[in-house]
């Protein structure tokens, strides 16, 4: 028996949020069709009857379907249909499995997948935020088990006011992108871009987004308590409380000296004696639940981790709760590539190289936003070799994408505008090694790469991860976690930023959320650690970008042409433009504007290049020097190509510093001379002197004074740019 159709309303930012239940996949066991102003998406949730065998975690899937219809795009792929996620739809995904995922069952081993499809999008509502808060209605009303609700807003900031889920216009103008997720009382995850905010004027944006999500999720409770189902139960994965004793009681002194070291090789050999030392222990003990005692050992492992922070302050690698581990940074370390920067964190390396090219190798996008085009883009690694393991590479997952995606955003503020940098700008930031702030690692040598590779960027950038403890009201936090904080703890705070202000912010938390009290003091550890990070260890390598480009990058020069000349230096079928680019090797870009890129490793090759395209598009001055090509020959004078499709006419009488009989005597076709230019005729056409420039460059002296006399009129039946009228018969 389908349900009941159903149908909630609220506003948020003055546009209408509405909620509709009971008409649409009602075989899920959460649905809902969310509109939000005119973005429209079809949120589920289904979970799977019986657990996962043979798994340590909780499997939570969220697939964010970009449908292009949503925008009236037909796909430009070959099928002309959707392919696989996209890097927006994966971090949309992401976005939206950070505040809910803390919030099921810790020991649920259940399937849970969560659908969004996105069926229309209104550019002024984003359909993330509308699908975060579809899915804390589907996953509410479902009778999947979960602690929810949440809500979620972006805030912006417009001529220095706060803006919740600012418009298309208004986020064009903002100076930062925040998207903050809450539930009734806690702040649930903090997504974050800024152009340098600072740290007290970033607390208050998340607090006024904080309290508009209080409202919000009160709206969802209230759709909850009308026509939510009742919770399953389900078949919890957790090892019995008396196995855990025992297991607790016989290892843990052993776990205590093989976890305290700072190095994660020796931990990982020391803790290997211990695994097997409790298996030959408690299997003949416990011959049905074998496989629990590894999830006691790791519960164990946890344990000792967050007893030493909170009751005596230690670390495991024995450093202050304030205090980062040791640091590296290099700069040059590949030959040829365009720029290099490696940063060491302990046993977390990046190496992040820079490449340079040209405009036309700006990434082309297809998605359902407004985005068709990036010129920074950033590409994160991570072997399974930087953490000592052997599976073979598959390419990036979601992982991957949303680091890049992170160590791009903490970037981009600083990114020098095409204006006064007009190169497309790749980074790719190869993790060698992982203990634990890869992400920020990757902030940190991606500002070496760029300022080696002479990137003018505004400010140099660091990034610092800041970790928690919680046990009822006490929190403790600490600064630069490593590998076991991280697993162990109970936040990964991080922030990306300048000396004047945060420029990324990525907040994770393995708990229902935090107070204000624990974000304050996040921002204000990360600000005093990204700025020794810079003083200290950074800035002393290199302390401002390079003003020289490498040898291997790209030179650039451009030029604004007249738009209606775009045809001209184009030419018909693209001649023009690939005999220049032939002639000169060189690359040139063409914007829909006027304005004309011209690459090569070669700069006197774009000078030559950009010489010839102003000679196409502008008269050329009298008395200007060229050297030019013969194209054709009449009885009256030669055809001289000064530039692509640029054709002036050599009269006989100016052929040579002697007089002339025929032009044959002087010049043939395919001769390359030198020209001077003349004034134009009363019909606008280039006129040219051999004589003249043989004169200036060469210095000779005319014969007799023949040659002194003008240009003659050439009659019209031999002139064939004239047409006239023996041509015409």
């Amino acid at each position: 028996m389908f349900e009941e159709f159903r149908k909630f309303e609220t506003t948020i930012a003055d546009r209408p949020f509405v909620v509709e239940t009971g008409k649409m996949a009602q075989l899920a066991s959460g649905s809902a069709l969310v509109r939000y102003g005119e973005t429209e998406i079809l949120c589920t949730a289904t979970m799977s009857d019986k657990p996962r065998e043979g798994i340590d975690f909780f499997p939570l899937s969220i697939d964010f379907e970009e449908k292009l219809y949503s925008v009236g795009k037909i796909p430009g792929s070959f099928m002309r249909r959707e392919g696989k996620a996209s890097e927006k739809a994966v971090l949309c995904a992401r976005v939206i499995d950070r505040p809910i995922r803390p919030l099921f069952p810790k020991d649920m081993r259940n399937d849970v997948n969560i659908t969004c499809t996105i069926m229309s999008v209104d550019p002024d509502c984003l359909p993330e935020i509308t699908a975060m808060m579809g899915v804390s209605v589907v996953l509410s009303i479902s009778n999947i088990p979960w602690a929810g609700p949440i809500a979620g807003v972006s805030v912006g900031l417009v001529d220095g006011k706060f803006v919740i889920n600012p418009t298309l216009e208004e986020r064009q103008k903002s100076e930062m992108a925040v998207t903050v997720a809450s539930t009734e009382d806690l702040i649930a995850m903090i997504e974050a871009g800024a152009n340098e905010i600072d740290n007290d004027t970033m607390f208050d944006a998340i607090m006024f987004a904080h309290k508009e999500n209080q409202r919000l999720v009160e709206f969802v409770k209230g759709i909850q308590a009308e026509i939510g189902k009742e919770k399953i139960e389900f078949l919890s994965s957790d090892p019995a409380p008396e196995m855990f004793e025992a297991v607790k009681e016989f290892a843990i002194d052993m776990v205590k000296a093989a976890l305290d070291t700072d190095d994660k090789r020796v931990r990982d050999e020391r803790l290997s004696p211990v695994y097997t030392a409790v298996h030959e222990k408690f299997d003949e003990v416990y011959p049905e639940e074998t496989e629990k005692l590894d999830d006691c050992l790791y519960k164990l492992q946890k344990y000792v981790v967050r007893r030493w922070l909170l009751d005596e302050g230690k670390r495991v690698d024995g450093r202050g709760l304030d205090d980062m581990r040791p640091l590296n940074a290099e700069i040059d370390l590949l030959s040829r590539v365009h720029g290099s920067g490696m940063f060491t964190r302990g046993q977390t390396q990046v190496l992040t190289v820079t490449t340079l090219g040209t405009i036309g190798d700006a990434q082309e996008l297809d998605g359902i936003d407004e985005q068709t085009q990036k010129r920074y883009i950033h590409h994160y690694n991570f072997p399974s070799f930087s953490v000592g393991e052997t599976k073979p590479s598959r390419g990036p997952g979601r992982r991957e994408i949303g680091h890049g995606a992170l160590a791009e955003r903490a970037l981009l503020p600083v990114i020098p505008s095409v204006e006064e940098f007009p190169y497309t700008i790749r980074l790719v930031s190869e993790v060698l090694s992982s203990n634990g702030s890869t992400s920020q690692a990757s902030i940190c040598g991606s500002t070496l790469s760029l300022m080696a590779a002479g990137v003018p960027i505004k400010a140099p950038v660091a990034g610092i991860s800041c970790g928690l403890v919680t046990e009822g009201d006490r929190f403790i936090t600490m600064v630069d976690i490593q590998g076991l904080e991280d697993f162990f703890g109970d936040m990964d705070f991080k922030v990306g930023g300048t000396k004047k202000g945060i420029t990324a912010i990525q907040m994770d938390t393995k708990v229902h959320g935090l107070t204000p009290e624990i974000v304050k003091e996040a921002f204000e550890k990360t600000y005093k650690a990204r700025c020794k990070i810079l003083d200290e260890v950074m800035l002393p390598v290199i302390p401002e970008p390079r003003k020289e480009l490498s040898k291997y990058a790209p030179k650039m020069l451009t030029t604004k042409i007249d738009p209606d000349k775009i045809g001209d230096v184009i030419g018909k079928q693209g001649k023009v433009i690939q005999k220049i680019c032939a002639e000169c090797d060189v690359k040139i870009d063409i914007d829909d504007d006027g304005s004309v890129f011209i690459a090569s490793t070669d700069l006197d090759a774009c000078h030559k290049a950009l010489n010839i395209i102003e000679t196409i598009v502008n008269d050329p001055e009298v008395g200007a020097i060229y050297k030019g090509v013969v194209t054709r020959l009449m009885s009256f004078g030669a055809f001289v190509e000064i530039a692509p499709g640029k054709e002036g006419m050599v009269h006989i009488s100016h052929l040579d510093v002697k007089r002339t009989e025929k032009v044959e005597d002087v010049v043939n076709v395919g001769d390359e001379i030198i020209v001077e230019v003349l004034p134009m005729d009363d019909q606008g056409r280039l006129n040219l002197s051999r004589r003249n420039a043989l004169m200036k460059v060469e210095g000779l002296v005319p014969e007799n004074d023949l040659n002194d006399e003008k240009p003659r009129k050439p009659r019209r039946d031999n002139d064939r740019r004239g047409g006239g009228r023996n041509n015409r018969k």
